[in-house]
């Protein structure tokens, strides 16, 4: 049975495995290096900040150097001057490319949930009339099917299921390796439950907070 993860994949697959120099980013990304060189985008980061301040200070002492009166040779500090820029607007353009990648994979995300149909049950029987709607037309006290080969539309509640585990693979282990596997009763005690209800509620509201926050 696919799963979010397999939705995940997918997109990673249209968007996450494109080369990292590709076009696509590179073009946006060289024009937003050079627009993030205001102060004002520059102090957000505190260790890229110091280096700009550098870059700015050095470039004052070529001019000066230029002028005959620097404390050392024009050449040396334009090399200086040369290579503090070259750090500002290469870390300025990494970060750009990250931004679009990361918006890329969010927008192919977003298509993936839209194109997700689930089979939505009349009854809340497995025998029930089935309608198949788009997973975006999904409310709260729907009840879906989901089998095998199915992707998960939404986040939600199992209310029945059955989940097949060949335990031939795991016989022959020791009981120490045994002990550590995810399904050992001892290491469900400190089990991280997952409010599937509160990701249903709330998904389109963090959603639109991770797509604000991924855009600044």
């Amino acid at each position: 049975m696919k799963s979010e993860t397999a939705a995940i994949r997918t997109a990673q697959a249209e968007t996450g495995m494109r080369a990292m120099f590709e076009p696509t980013f590179v073009k946006p990304a060289l024009w937003e290096a050079f627009t993030r060189l205001a102060p004002r985008a520059q102090w957000k980061n505190p260790v890229m900040f110091v280096c700009y301040v550098g870059a700015i200070l050095t470039t004052g002492l070529f001019i000066q150097a230029l002028a005959g009166k620097g404390e050392a040779p024009a050449g040396y500090i334009f090399a200086v001057s040369l290579w503090l820029w070259f750090t500002v607007l290469f870390a300025n353009f990494a970060e750009a490319v990250a931004e679009g990648r990361g918006k890329a994979q969010a927008a192919a995300l977003r298509a993936t949930r839209q194109d997700i149909t689930a089979k939505k049950l009349m009854e809340p029987r497995r025998t029930s009339t089935k309608l198949l709607v788009k997973a975006t037309q999904l409310e709260r006290s729907d009840i879906v099917l989901v089998e095998a080969g199915d992707t998960i539309p939404l986040d939600g509640e199992v209310i029945q299921g059955v989940a097949s585990v060949n335990e031939s693979a795991i016989k022959s282990l020791d009981a120490k390796t045994l002990s550590n596997l995810p399904n050992s009763p001892a290491n469900g005690k400190n089990a991280v439950l997952q409010n599937l209800t509160f990701w249903t509620d709330h998904g389109d509201e963090l959603e639109q907070r991770f797509s604000s926050w991924a855009s600044k």
